[in-house]
């Protein structure tokens, strides 16, 4: 009695070859197929990081390296080096822009270092008023008080100006950088407009001449 073995329809089967596809043939077939399907949805004519050199590699001005094709470059791109690089180069281009282009807007960075924070944790910030510490006396109301805190630190204080911070500006930015232990703090302020005083209603008055009276 024979037996009939379908090897046509086996999984992993290479058709034409007559044995099984390895493990690298599918896996090649896959990033290729992978590169194609990427490059019809982007177009690495708009990436500001993609370049190609003069011997044909293809390098991220970002993160530096080097690829030798289409596919390798995209691969990276999707991958936590090059979105961590990605993310601290906007997180650096927003806290680039210090002074906001409409006048009378000021802004303010910090940059408190924290390497010995406990694990787990992370930094806060809070506002004070002159009024509430009592270090300097007399308080001064033409300044207000930026507070930073993490175990086992003590609490440290920045003294800026009293002036309203404008926490609907789009750069207001507050983050803390796991890798590095610093956290950053970027803040606007707006100048608080002169409002002018109400004019005191005026008492009706009747002129009387010199000798009259009522």
């Amino acid at each position: 009695m024979s037996v009939y073995m379908d090897y046509q329809n086996r999984v992993g089967h290479k058709l034409g070859s007559g044995a099984p596809a390895t493990w690298q043939e599918a896996n090649l077939e896959r990033k290729e197929r992978l590169r194609r399907l990427a490059l019809e949805t982007i177009d690495l004519n708009k990436d500001p990081y993609f370049m190609r050199n003069h011997l044909g590699q293809f390098e991220c001005r970002l993160c530096l390296t080097l690829h030798t094709n289409e596919g390798s470059y995209l691969s990276h791109t999707q991958g936590k080096k090059h979105q961590t690089n990605l993310s601290r180069r906007l997180a650096k281009e927003k806290a680039d822009a210090v002074i906001a282009p409409m006048p009378l807007k000021f802004a303010l960075l910090c940059e408190v270092e924290y390497p010995e924070i406990v694990r787990g944790t992370r930094p806060y910030h809070r506002f004070m008023s002159a009024f509430e510490q009592r270090v300097e006396t007399p308080p001064d109301g033409n300044y207000q008080f930026l507070l930073f805190a993490a175990e086992p630190y003590e609490t440290i204080a920045f003294k800026i100006p009293n002036m309203e911070i404008d926490r609907e500006d789009p750069r207001h930015h507050a983050g803390w950088d796991e890798e590095k232990k610093v956290y950053t703090m970027q803040i606007f302020f707006s100048r608080r407009q002169p409002r002018p005083l109400p004019a005191l209603p005026q008492r009706p008055t009747t002129f009387l001449p010199v000798g009259a009276r009522w």
